[in-house]
């Protein structure tokens, strides 16, 4: 169990993120038409898990926009955006932000993402989301990075992600 704020109070998620090194976890997330998506889809290419807990939140939207514009330049890179959002608002939001570069997943079928991933939010306000997080997985499925943002209203460390991938 990780502790973390949400606007200077502290909560609580099931768990900690992969660590480095290790292997990532198997998931099965719905894409915005509504298909299943998981790491065989991606194999052998880089995957950033943009993890956070809605879409409807300021500072996740800003983390799905940076992350299209930079992550998704990359070679053989994939930006998972990954939250419990249903899949309707999360093809809502990149049409109309004009957002291709990444995919949108949702948790809503699989619950254990949060568990296996030790980001499922377990108290407070936001009890039963996904706390705010980025996991690198390299081309092999190993973790190559990972931060648990230590306060939900905070963006991620864009630069030390994408470094990660270089």
């Amino acid at each position: 169990m990780a502790t973390i704020t949400l606007k200077g109070n502290p909560v609580h998620t099931s768990g900690t993120l992969p660590a480095v090194g290790t292997e990532a976890p198997f998931f099965c997330l719905v894409k915005t038409d509504l298909s299943e998506a998981g790491p065989a889809d991606f194999a052998g290419r880089r995957m950033v898990l943009n993890i956070f807990p809605s879409l409807d939140t300021a500072v996740c939207a800003a983390s799905v926009r940076r992350f299209n514009q930079e992550a998704a330049a990359l070679d053989n890179t994939v930006v998972l955006c990954i939250s419990a959002d249903l899949p309707f608002a999360h093809n809502r939001f990149c049409e109309l932000e004009g957002l291709t570069d990444v995919i949108a997943l949702s948790v809503f079928r699989s619950p254990e993402f949060g568990r296996d991933y030790g980001v499922t939010l377990t108290d407070g306000p936001l009890k039963g989301l996904l706390s705010r997080a980025v996991v690198v997985v390299d081309a092999d499925g190993r973790v190559a990075y990972s931060e648990q943002v230590p306060e939900i209203v905070q963006e991620p460390d864009y630069a030390a992600a994408l470094k990660a991938l270089q």
